[in-house]
């Protein structure tokens, strides 16, 4: 404690300051993910529901990264509602990053098929692994899955957080929604982290009250 004026106060505060951004991170991003699975459908319930008379489908692949693997992403509501059409194939992706080293490659993917054109792919990587979705998906051919780059779309959500009025309650301090959104709107883009084609990526935006 005697050292705190004599220059021990720099390591304390530059340890709080990280503590800040990393909770303030961990506890937007909770919220953000509450938000997101309020508007979600269930996947088996949108697929159903298509039996009946559906969208027109267009050729092609739609790739939806997605959080939730249970849910209809909102990016694919988002295109039908826009634009009215699905892919013949529909793709949902869903990437785990786990708590190992190295996932070895005949274990990286798993392919689940459903009626209608849907797929759903889950990608495993080990937090030493370099993430790499195309290199990825080339691996779904041995489950039955190909994929053709040129005719492939990956549809990415883009929300913009929106503060909410210091008048409106909130589970998120006004200071943190600030310095929150500052984060969110600085963070790398999924298509730098998956080397993702940027030619090929179609991103619908969409903006989210952290509530």
């Amino acid at each position: 404690m005697i050292k705190i004026l004599d220059g021990g106060w720099f390591p304390l505060a530059l340890g709080l300051s990280v503590f800040v951004l990393l909770s303030t991170w961990k506890l937007g991003r909770r919220l953000l993910y509450e938000k997101l699975e309020q508007d979600t459908i269930p996947l088996d319930a949108f697929i159903t529901s298509l039996e009946a008379g559906g969208p027109h489908r267009v050729d092609g692949t739609g790739v939806f990264l997605t959080a939730n693997p249970d849910g209809v992403p909102r990016a694919l509501l988002h295109n039908l509602y826009h634009n009215k059409v699905l892919h013949q194939c529909v793709v949902l992706l869903h990437v785990d990053v786990e708590d190992v080293p190295r996932i070895a490659e005949p274990e990286r993917v798993r392919v689940e098929a459903f009626p209608a054109g849907f797929y759903r792919v889950f990608v495993r990587y080990g937090f030493k692994d370099e993430a790499d979705l195309p290199q990825a998906l080339e691996l779904c051919a041995g489950h039955g899955l190909s994929f053709e780059m040129m005719e492939t779309s990956f549809f990415l959500g883009r929300e913009t957080i929106v503060t909410i009025p210091i008048a409106r309650r909130s589970r998120m301090a006004l200071w943190r929604q600030v310095l929150y959104t500052w984060m969110f709107r600085n963070a790398d883009p999924a298509t730098a982290f998956f080397k993702i084609p940027p030619n090929r990526v179609v991103e619908l935006g969409a903006q989210v009250e952290l509530s």
